[in-house]
């Protein structure tokens, strides 16, 4: 009995180990979620096909750069 439940434990722990190491794989296979520690410049936001922002929030909007903070 003590055998089942230790053989159980080691098998429950390979299933969560081997799902921890899928999920970061693909976390690591995914873009930036948080363009704002991105900067740009205005001259390549527009080359982009994006429009300066330079109101308050200063920032690229729309192109290659949207949400990239302008320098």
């Amino acid at each position: 009995m003590r055998s089942r439940r230790i053989l159980a434990a080691v098998i429950a722990t390979a299933a969560l180990a081997g799902l921890g190491l899928t999920g970061a794989a693909t976390a690591t296979a995914q873009p930036s979620p948080t363009p704002h520690f991105n900067y740009t410049t205005a001259a390549k936001c527009r080359e982009g096909g994006g429009e300066p922002y330079l109101h308050n929030t200063v920032k690229c909007w729309g192109g290659t750069y949207d949400g990239y903070t302008i320098d």
